[in-house]
């Protein structure tokens, strides 16, 4: 999806955000139906997508939603409806992070571990499409409404600070995917400094990973 670049920053980032959950969701489903994919790739895409989810939307409901709800009272029952579904999210999830991706052992071990994160894997995808369908227009507005350039800034910054540093070249990947060079550089300049001379090995790795899950090793 082309973003309006003169739309404001807290917008085209999240709208860049979601679409790489909604890219990398649907390939974790795709790719574990992909009997050439290793299960080790698998695996990273899988722990990946389960840290990145989960900060996204707790930092929505800790942080962002706080934030919304001072300067307009008035959202809180649409914003209140959308961590009801963060909380749906965080059981798919569980279930995502709680099968045992590693090397099979013993005939059939492989396809049964294969089938388990399919269907684990798939829930996530459809929970995280309808309820960044359901987000969007709710936030979208608010987001141009009451989160002024500043507090955007400063927010952007903690999540970047905190996100937990998990296969994080894979975001990159995802990112240049979805995102035009543009759109990618507004997001990537909030690194910090010394990410920055790292980027072309992360891209590099970033390429070959998700090469491996669409077509195998």
């Amino acid at each position: 999806m082309t973003i309006d670049m003169n739309d404001s920053a807290a917008v085209l980032e999240t709208r860049l955000a979601h679409d790489v959950h909604r890219a990398a969701t649907t390939l974790l489903a795709e790719a574990a139906d992909r009997p050439a994919v290793p299960l080790r790739a698998l695996a990273q895409l899988r722990d990946f997508l389960v840290v990145n989810l989960r900060h996204h939307h707790e930092t929505e409901d800790h942080d962002l939603w706080p934030q919304i709800l001072a300067a307009a009272p008035d959202a809180a029952q649409g914003l209140g409806a959308l961590t009801d579904e963060h909380h749906e999210l965080d059981e798919a999830l569980d279930r995502l992070a709680a099968v045992a991706v590693a090397v099979a052992d013993g005939p059939g071990t492989d396809e049964v571990i294969r089938a388990e994160l399919h269907t684990a894997a798939a829930t996530v995808r459809d929970v995280v499409h309808k309820h960044l369908d359901h987000e969007e227009p709710i936030l979208f507005p608010a987001l141009r409404a009451y989160i002024s350039p500043e507090a955007w800034t400063d927010f952007a910054q903690r999540v970047i600070a905190s996100t937990p540093p998990v296969a994080g070249h894979l975001m990159i990947g995802f990112l240049d995917e979805v995102g035009t060079p543009a759109e990618v550089q507004l997001v990537l300049k909030g690194l910090p400094e010394p990410v920055h001379p790292l980027l072309p090995a992360m891209r590099s790795q970033a390429a070959e990973d998700l090469r491996v899950l669409r077509h195998g090793s």
